[in-house]
């Protein structure tokens, strides 16, 4: 048997909610450190979670699966139940019977017959303890008989820059998974650093790659030049930043080993550190903006996972992307290799410019530090310039120079409106640059100068200690209702119109993901806090800035409005030429070439480890 998804629980410096792992009823007791689940009698346990369930309506559509089975280890008597939830319909018992559980001999339930009932659905086990001394729980799995008719070989590769810590811990996890794993010998893990400061233990599983610091669209494209000519099929991008279960890996080579559309790719989940019980991104989509999906579903809540499970299984969005802090995909199928962004935006055009067909799947996630936090002029800028190319270059987004130039003129007008102006002059020089056409993104390939640059454009958007001052607030006119605070933000653009406002509007103090807008009405000074409440900057209303900013928008706009056809066209023509191997291998050094270690064939080995595991 080949297995499809295992048991997974809560691991400490991963995730430790419990809820999203599994739910009780009744007496119950859980060891972290022996993965072990107690349960006294007459309790309930329910794997029924964002982490444990099966979407078998993914897995049917995607895969090649001989028959389906579940396994479950522990100890004591328990009746043993699995159900499908099947959308829009009443569910269905596959498997309920009284059993013997045991911490080596699994009990094993033939579920191959779901068919019979929906090829969509969630599948998940039930577990009641019958006896007095109740029942463990240890392990778990389902598995499919399948062999694969080919192996992938999976590159791994992390772009990491002056993480040194983080990296060399996640290159130590993943190389000891890899040496456990029954597919191992067909993964490797790529390190390119460019920092060139990681020490990271090389051997024949892990190696690492200095490069020149382009960015992550300068690491990620050199770890895919480093798989192409090393004869990998396939490649997972990962953030050096991202923690996560190594149940991520197995469940997505399984699914791409038995894929049947060679076009398959998987789009991992994240979710914040903020708040571990919280989607923030169950992958994206682009029509102008950045649409995260399914962000804030609470995952400890059956009935959410369910909804976001059931609809992810038939939603297919033809402008969908997959994040870079997990994106697996097949080499084979690539038409483009990444621009130039160096970040932010990189993995938007990658996704769409490819033929790939992503899936989502409940499990593969990363957690992250909130892109909250991340925010700064240099990041506005860049997340501006991205989004301004993206339909300069993509057919499916195509649109007059006005539909275009909106989503530069509402990030520039939230920002001013926010009292950022750093952010928007940052945002109003990335719109300029842009209309420098490609030509700029090849000299500026390593973003130096413009990094400097906006750093000497930053006053007042920089973290600091935050002290007792800090925290200090007047509240007047932000305590009215929302309807009524909205309405005073817009009418005079956040107190920009009102003489004496920036002395007499509120002092307000926002904490964490409150950086909404909506928030700011009626204040003249903002104090934003981080989420650990350690760090803060404070920003003010300043008339003078804001309507110098936005003349300066004004006339940008009409610039871009009269270049834009032209702008387009050439931006058309660069893309094809600079999002290309060739232009990559002009700018990266690339390692000699290694051998083909993989051993024997993909097919006589895929079928011995089908007979062994």
């Amino acid at each position: 048997m080949i297995t499809l998804q295992e048991l997974t629980l809560p691991e400490t410096g991963i995730c430790t909610e419990q809820d999203l792992y599994f739910h009780t009823r009744g007496d119950f007791s859980y060891s972290q450190s022996q993965a072990e689940i107690w349960l006294d009698q007459g309790s309930l346990l329910m794997l029924d979670t964002y982490f444990n369930l099966l979407n078998i309506g993914k897995w049917h559509e995607a895969c090649n699966l001989d028959g389906l089975v579940a396994e479950l280890n522990g100890a004591g008597r328990v009746e043993l139940r699995i159900f499908i939830a099947i959308p829009g319909q009443s569910w269905e018992t596959l498997f309920c019977e009284v059993v013997d559980l045991d911490p080596v001999e699994p009990v094993t339930a033939d579920l191959s017959h779901y068919v019979d009932h929906a090829t969509r659905g969630l599948i998940y086990i039930e577990v009641k303890p019958l006896g007095k001394g109740g029942a463990t729980v240890t392990a778990g799995r389902f598995a499919t008989r399948t062999a694969p008719v080919t192996l992938p070989r999976l590159a791994v590769s992390i772009t990491t820059f002056k993480r040194e810590k983080e990296v060399a811990k996640t290159a130590a996890r993943l190389d000891d998974f890899i040496q456990s794993f029954p597919f191992g010998d067909h993964i490797h893990v790529q390190v390119v650093d460019n920092g060139n400061s990681a020490d990271v233990a090389e051997n024949d599983r892990v190696t690492l790659v200095e490069n020149p610091n382009y960015g992550g669209a300068g690491g990620f494209t050199r770890g895919l030049l480093e798989a192409e000519r090393n004869g990998f099929t396939h490649c997972l991008f990962m953030d050096d930043d991202a923690s996560f279960q190594m149940e991520n890996i197995a469940r997505t080579y399984t699914f791409l080993a038995l894929a049947k559309d060679p076009r398959t790719a998987v789009a991992g989940a994240m979710i914040s550190n903020t708040h571990k019980w919280a989607m923030w991104e169950n992958g994206a989509r682009f029509d102008g903006l950045c649409r995260p999906q399914f962000g804030g579903t609470d995952l400890r809540n059956r009935d959410a996972v369910f909804e976001m499970e059931h609809r992810t299984a038939v939603e297919r969005h033809d402008l969908f992307y997959g994040g870079w802090w997990f994106f697996a995909f097949p080499i084979t199928q690539l038409k483009y290799h990444p621009f130039p962004f160096f970040v932010r935006g990189d993995d938007v055009s990658f996704s769409l410019k490819n033929d790939f067909k992503p899936y989502t799947l409940n499990g593969v996630v990363s957690f992250q530090d909130s892109f909250i936090e991340k925010e700064s002029p240099q990041v506005h800028y860049l997340d501006t310039r991205s989004h301004l190319i993206h339909p300069l270059v993509t057919d499916e987004l195509d649109r007059s120079a006005l539909q275009s130039a909106k989503v530069a003129v509402i990030f520039i007008s939230r920002s001013l409106m926010k009292f950022h102006y750093d952010s928007a002059s940052a945002q109003l020089l990335a719109w300029k640059d842009v209309m420098e056409g490609p030509a700029f993104f090849d000299n500026n390939i390593d973003m130096a100068a413009r990094r400097a640059t906006i750093k000497d454009m930053t006053q007042t958007e920089a973290w600091h200690p935050a002290s007792q001052h800090d925290r200090e607030e007047r509240r007047k006119k932000t305590l009215k209702s929302p309807a009524r605070r909205r309405r005073l933000g817009l009418l005079t653009l956040n107190g920009h119109l009102v003489p004496f406002s920036a002395r007499r509007w509120d002092k307000i103090v926002l904490a964490g993901e409150k950086r909404q807008l909506h928030f700011t009405f009626g204040a003249s000074q903002v104090t934003y806090f981080n989420g650990a409440g350690d760090k803060c900057y404070t920003v003010k209303q300043s008339k003078s800035r804001f309507f110098s900013l936005g003349w300066d928008m004004v006339k940008t706009l009409w610039r871009y409005v009269r270049e834009y056809d032209d702008l387009k066209k050439v931006y058309r023509d660069g893309y094809d030429t600079m999002a290309t191997r060739g232009y990559w291998q002009d700018k990266l050094p690339l390692t000699p070439e290694k051998p083909d270690t993989s051993g024997e064939s993909n097919v006589s080995r895929a079928k011995q480890i089908s007979a062994s595991h």
